[in-house]
Order: C-alpha cells, then structure tokens, then sequence
C-alpha cells in the first residue's frame, strides 16, 4: 500500500493544488471587504444614535412655564439655577435626566359650588316663561349645599343672640396660577404622568381635590362673620377679599408655590323654602332702613339748623355729666366755650337775642333804679304829687305810642241813656301799624 492511499494519513497533510489555492484566496478577500464595509456601516449608525441620542436633550421651554430638571430624581442645579426659563436648553436624555414643565403664567379659573342647593338636570336648564319648578319643603344637609352667616339679632345685640344664625346658598370661582414651580413640585402631589400625556395636562385634575378643600374650609371661617344682609347684598366684595386672604394664608403655610389670583362670588341667595318670608323680611327691613336713614337726616339738618357744622360735638359736651358737673362750679371749661363760640345758625340767633335782651334788661332796671333813687327825695317831702306826675307821664307815653285816640267824657244826672259809636277805622293808620309792626 502506496502513502497516498494509507487511510490512517491526515488530508490537511495534502499539498494544496494551485487552482484551489486560488479560490480561496478570492473567497478571503471577498470576506474582509465584506466585514470592513460592515463595520464601516456599523460606526456610522453607531455615530447616527449617538447624535440623535445628544440632540434629544435639547428641550424647550414656553413663555409661560418654567421648568425643573431632575437628575436620577432630584432636582439638578444650585440656586437660581435649579429653575429653567422661557427658551431652548439641554439636558442628558432620559433616563439620566428628566425634565418637568409647569406653566406658571397660566391663570385657571375653578368653580366651587357645594354651597349650592341641590339641582337636577332639568332644573339647571334655563327655564321656559312656564315652567314651575318644584321646591322641597325641607332642606336636606345631606344633598344641598349651603353657608352659615351670622343673624340680624346678633349684629344688633351682639353676643346676647346665642346661636341665631342663617342660611345662604352661594356659588363662587376661584382664579389661581403656579407661583413658585419648585416649591409647587416639592409640596403638591401630583399623580403620575400616563403615556400621551403631559405634566401641565394632570396638574390641573389632580391639585383640583386639595384647592376646593381648602376653600370650602375658609368660606365657612370668612363668612361666618358677616350677616345675610352684607353676604347677599351689602359687602359682597369685602367677603370675597376676606376669603382671598385667608386662602392664600393657607397655601403659604404649606408652601404650596400656588397665588390666589381672584376669588368671585358668582351667585348667593336665601333658602327657597322661605322665599317669601324672607321677602316680608326683607321689605321690612328696607322700610325700617329708609325710615332710620330719614330720622337721622332729619336729626343732621335740625341739629344743623340749630347750631351748624358742630351741632353734635356741642351736644355731646352739653350731654357730658364730667363737664355738666365741672360747670356747676363755676370752673372754666375752655373746650366748650370754644364750641360756643363755634355756634351757628338760629341757635346763634336766639342766643344773640338772649344776650341782647339780658342788655336791654338789664340797663332798663337801672336807668329805673336811678330815676327811683332820683324822686326818692322828692316822693318823701310830697308823695301825692310825685305819683300824679308819674301817672301824668305814663298817660302822656300811652297816648303818645296808640294809633287811634278815643275819648269819651262821661255824662252825669243823666239815666237810661246810652252811648253808641261807630268806628270805622282808618285804612292808613291801620297800613302804618301793621308797617311799624
């Protein structure tokens, strides 16, 4: 058996002929050109993901949000620049780093209506010029909304009133907006972010549960203090003031990051079930107003009239007892000499005329004195004569001062006579009387 035929031999110890040699140097090369061409491809979609993955960090941010960026879940950055204005900016891509938008310019209107009565679907329907809508003739607490105001009786006799209170129904709209996003993203639970949807888009649903808790807990504080009258008509504007301020009190203390914008109130009325006693009420209550509002106009202008600008002042001096008793004493009191002085109108009349009268009183009792003091001497020496002078003079006063003269000189010896005269006065001394008058 020849060496080429020994089956214990090794191929691979078999010289290789030269047109095998051949094919597979061709088939080598074909197979480096197509693995470098390969690799070749492979860099360049290896460079291509690695632009697109860098170019996916760059993110915009609206004019009206501001954004954080959260690194492995906290918040990145130190300072002012832990928050992201308006613009274009880059951070790693996700998962590295995930940045959350929260629009701090937007301003969100939120009604509030659980303090409104019961309606079914039927009634909030604008109603026909026909329609008659049913009223229950209780209310039910467990269905209808409503506030707890202070009574008419407690403002007037204050605490004496005990537990008087009233029932409204009110609507109200909150405005509010993000004011600080890192404190509203530390200190507001917002629920997780589903697939298509944006942070911005499950902030509104899910702070919507904790804002109407909080304002129902301060409309019930504020408007407690106020009665029906000033809730319904009077000082809707004060309470709606009243309301903001303490909300927004709240919110601060938990370091919300949200500001009140506006607090309305949109509708208020009285329980239907009372409507027209309330109504009776409310006309009686319009007339005792008006009438109060005359008698007080009335008092102003008659104290007016009466003394001017400081009518009251003076007559709270007058009323003062410290004052009426310092008086009675005799001790000066500069203040209310000052207000005297102050007097106007027929007051200050009447006191000027008082005072002239009390002149010309006065003068007259002693130019009277000195005359007596004056006949004395004589009336001593002839009395009769003095007091026939005297009575001389005073008919010479009459006579002299009377419009018309009548004289008539008794008849004597003579009865059963009478004397009858008929006077017709006349019109010119009567015009001069009345002129002098």
């Amino acid at each position: 058996m020849t060496e080429e035929s020994s089956p214990n031999k090794n191929s691979s110890d078999r010289p290789i002929p030269k047109e095998a040699a051949g094919v597979f140097d061709a088939a080598g090369r074909s197979l480096f050109e197509a693995l470098r061409v390969s690799f070749i491809i492979l860099k360049v979609i290896m460079i291509v993901l690695v632009v697109l993955f860098l170019a996916s960090g760059f993110r915009t941010v609206g004019s009206d949000e501001q954004a954080l960026v959260l690194r492995f879940g906290k918040i990145r950055g130190v300072g002012d620049q832990r928050v992201l204005g308006p613009g274009l900016h880059w951070v790693f891509p996700y998962p590295i780093d995930t940045i959350i938008k929260i629009p701090v310019e937007k301003r969100t209107n939120l009604p509030i209506n659980s303090f409104w009565y019961f309606q079914t679907r039927e009634e909030t329907l604008p109603a026909g010029p026909k329609t008659q809508i049913r009223v229950p003739e209780k209310l039910d607490p467990l269905k209808d909304g409503y506030c707890i105001v202070r009574s008419q009786k407690q403002e007037i006799l204050g605490g004496a009133a005990g537990s008087d209170y009233n029932i409204i129904h009110c609507k109200w709209q909150l405005t509010y907006k993000i004011d600080d996003a890192e404190r509203f993203f530390r200190n507001i639970h917002i629920e997780d972010v589903k697939p298509g949807q944006s942070y911005a888009e499950v902030i509104e649903s899910s702070i919507k549960p904790l804002l109407q808790g909080l304002f129902e807990d301060t409309v019930v504080t504020a408007i407690v203090n106020y009665t029906i009258d000033q809730a319904l008509f009077l000082s809707q504007d004060r309470i709606t003031g009243h309301v903001a301020k303490l909300l927004q009190e709240k919110l601060d203390t938990i370091q919300s990051g949200i500001r009140v914008v506006s607090v309305q109130l949109t509708d208020s009325t009285w329980p239907r079930q009372v409507n027209d006693a309330f109504l009776a009420s409310l006309r009686a209550s319009q007339e005792s107003q008006k009438t109060i509002s005359e008698a007080r106009g009335y008092a102003e202008k008659t104290l007016n009239e009466a003394a001017g600008p400081i009518a009251e002042e003076l007559l709270a001096a007058i009323e003062n007892k410290e004052i009426s008793e310092v008086n009675s004493t005799g001790s000066p009191q500069d203040e209310q000499e000052l207000l005297w002085s102050q007097l106007a109108g027929e007051g200050r009349e009447v006191i000027a005329e008082a005072k002239a009268y009390r002149t010309k009183t006065v003068e007259s009792a002693k130019a009277n004195a000195e005359y007596l003091q004056k006949i004395l001497p004589e009336y001593q020496k002839r009395p009769e004569l003095v007091l026939q002078d005297i009575y001389q003079e005073a008919i010479k006063y009459v006579l002299n001062n009377a419009d018309e003269k009548i004289i008539i000189q008794p008849t004597k010896g003579i009865k059963g006579e009478e004397l009858r005269i008929l006077i017709n006065r006349d019109p010119a001394i009567k015009r001069k009387s009345q002129k002098e008058k």
